[in-house]
C-alpha cells in the first residue's frame, strides 16, 4: 500500500492549464499567419523547447489544434497548417485570434452584417410573439435605459442586456447562440466597442426606442427594420479607420 502511495506521488502530474496555455499561443500564431496555412508546425521537440513544457503537453495541444480544425498530422510531413476554410470560425479562440488580424476590421464588418440579418429577423419574431408578460419586461428596461443616458458606462451594459431581451423573446434560440459566442469576443475588442460618450448614446437610445415601439405594436417589418438601421447605423458611427491592436 505505501508503496503504491509513493509512486503515485512521484507520477507526473497532468497541467491542462498549461496545454491550455500552449494552445491559445498556438491558435494566435496560425490564424494571425505568424505559421501560415500550407506549412508545418515545428516538430514536437522544438515545440517542447520553445514553450518549456513535456511532449504529453505538445501533443495535447495539438490534438486541440486539430479538433479546431487548425492542423492535421501528414505522414511524413509533420504537422500542417490547414486552409482557413476548415477552421471552426465560432471557436472562441479563434474568433479572439481573427480580431487581431491586420485584417481583423474585415471580420468584424462581417459581424455587424451578421447581427443586423439575424438580430433584425429576431426582432419581428419578438413583434409577433409579443405577450403582456415580456411587453412589461421590455419596457422596464427601456425605462432603466432611459436613465442611463448621461452614464454610457452603464448604459452600454444594459444595452446588452436589451438586445438579449429581444433575442431571448424572438424563441430564436440558435440565432441568439450564434450572435453570443461571436459578439463575446468581439465586444472585448477595441475596436468593435468604441469610445463611450453620451452624444453616441443618445443616438443609440433613439435607435432603441424605434425598435422597442415596433415591437409594442405588433409591427414585425417595422422592428425588423428599425433593429437593421440601429445595428447597421451603431457601428458606421464608431468603426475605426484601421484596427487598434490590444
Amino acid at each position: 500500500m505505501i508503496l503504491a502511495a509513493n509512486t503515485a506521488l512521484q507520477r507526473p502530474v497532468r497541467r491542462p492549464r498549461l496545454a491550455a496555455a500552449v494552445v491559445e499561443d498556438l491558435v494566435n500564431a496560425i490564424v494571425t499567419e505568424i505559421h501560415p496555412s500550407g506549412s508545418a508546425l515545428p516538430p514536437e521537440n522544438v515545440l517542447c523547447d520553445i514553450y518549456g513544457v513535456s511532449r504529453t503537453v505538445v501533443r495535447e495541444a495539438t490534438t486541440a489544434l486539430t479538433e479546431k480544425g487548425l492542423v492535421v498530422s501528414q505522414q511524413g510531413r509533420g504537422t500542417i497548417i490547414q486552409d482557413p476554410s476548415s477552421w471552426n470560425l465560432l471557436d472562441p479562440m479563434i474568433l479572439s485570434a481573427l480580431f487581431r488580424r491586420e485584417d481583423g476590421l474585415s471580420y468584424l464588418d462581417n459581424l455587424s452584417e451578421i447581427r443586423a440579418s439575424l438580430e433584425g429577423e429576431m426582432a419581428a419574431k419578438a413583434a409577433r410573439r409579443l405577450t403582456p408578460e415580456a411587453a412589461a419586461e421590455l419596457t422596464r428596461q427601456m425605462e432603466k435605459l432611459a436613465s442611463l443616458i448621461t452614464t454610457p458606462a452603464g448604459y452600454v451594459h444594459e444595452d446588452v442586456a436589451f438586445h438579449d431581451i429581444i433575442m431571448r423573446l424572438s424563441g430564436d434560440r440558435l440565432s441568439k447562440a450564434i450572435i453570443d459566442s461571436i459578439q463575446s469576443k468581439a465586444v472585448k475588442t477595441h475596436s468593435y466597442a468604441g469610445k463611450l460618450n453620451v452624444e453616441h448614446i443618445r443616438a443609440t437610445h433613439e435607435a432603441h426606442v424605434k425598435v422597442y415601439d415596433a415591437i409594442m405594436t405588433g409591427d414585425p417589418d417595422g422592428a425588423a427594420r428599425a433593429m437593421r438601421d440601429h445595428i447597421e447605423g451603431s457601428w458606421k458611427k464608431r468603426r475605426p479607420k484601421q484596427l487598434r491592436q490590444t
